[in-house]
């Protein structure tokens, strides 16, 4: 059982909603994500992930919907994909929501790249407008 507390980031106008139910087992970053400094941003997500992973669910969602990413916060990004396959190569599941607007190449492109990369279970989810 996972006594972590739920984390909760409401969005801004330059950063994405988040939370990390640990109780459900589901990380879920939705919205524009261009913070000033994505370090200071996802750093806390990031250690609240590997606080999670010291106990995670059977079956760890992660639900990413990003309306526009910049380069910065895709790097970080880059980091919660690194943690999530050493996670899933020693045995914890996974499946990630990618979630893109239908016009959105950018957007789909970067979920391939990082389903090409990393070699974890994508599901590919078109949102229509």
């Amino acid at each position: 059982m996972n006594d972590m507390e739920l984390l909760r980031i409401e969005k801004g106008l330059k950063t994405p909603f988040i939370e990390l139910d640990p109780v459900r087992g589901v990380l879920t970053i939705e919205g524009r994500s261009i913070p000033e400094d994505p370090e200071e941003f996802y750093g806390v997500v990031y250690n609240s992930m590997k606080d999670y992973y010291k106990s995670p669910q059977e079956l760890t969602t992660f639900n990413f919907q990003f309306e526009y990413i910049n380069s910065g916060s895709s790097k970080f990004i880059l980091r919660f994909f690194h943690l999530i396959k050493n996670h899933y190569d020693s045995g914890h599941d996974c499946l990630i929501n990618w979630y893109y607007e239908e016009d959105d190449e950018n957007i789909l492109d970067l979920g391939q790249h990082y389903r090409d990369t990393f070699k974890l279970p994508f599901k590919f989810i078109e949102i229509y407008g």
